[in-house]
């Protein structure tokens, strides 16, 4: 079984990134997690259906629009009702790293995840980018 400091790095290794869950609402932790991809000049995508951009950056509506989904990690922070279709699309279009944040998740998403294999690939058990992430990228390099 892969560990969560492995996945983490597995995910943190992929050129692009995508933010699910962002709003204009600065307070929200999906704007945080945005915002943390911004100050690290990640490439990053922001998918919010009902805005254009987000923090001076242009949105995508879906997971189908990434420009390239095989080498993009996918951040969710949203209800665990919006995640669990979320990571079917995951599976369908080959996303390979995913961090659900904490909160995005609940008994059907986990049971999806484990169900599918999704395990190795996908951060779903209380790990927090904005917690973790800067000490794996400091291990990464």
């Amino acid at each position: 079984m892969t560990s969560s400091i492995q996945k983490q790095k597995l995910f943190l290794s992929f050129p692009h990134f995508a933010v699910v869950g962002a709003s204009t609402d600065k307070s929200k932790f999906g704007t945080k997690v945005l915002e943390w991809y911004i100050q690290r000049d990640k490439s990053v995508t922001p998918v919010r259906p009902s805005n254009d951009e987000l923090g001076g950056i242009k949105t995508i509506r879906s997971l189908a629009d990434l420009a390239n989904p095989t080498e993009t990690s996918v951040s969710i922070i949203t209800p665990a009702k919006i995640t669990i279709n979320l990571l079917k699309q995951v599976e369908e279009l080959s996303i390979p790293a995913v961090w659900c944040q904490p909160g995005a998740t609940d008994v059907a998403c986990v049971q999806f995840i484990k169900g599918n294999g999704m395990s190795d690939r996908v951060l779903f058990e209380g790990e927090c980018i904005l917690r973790d992430g800067d000490g794996v990228l400091q291990a990464m390099l």
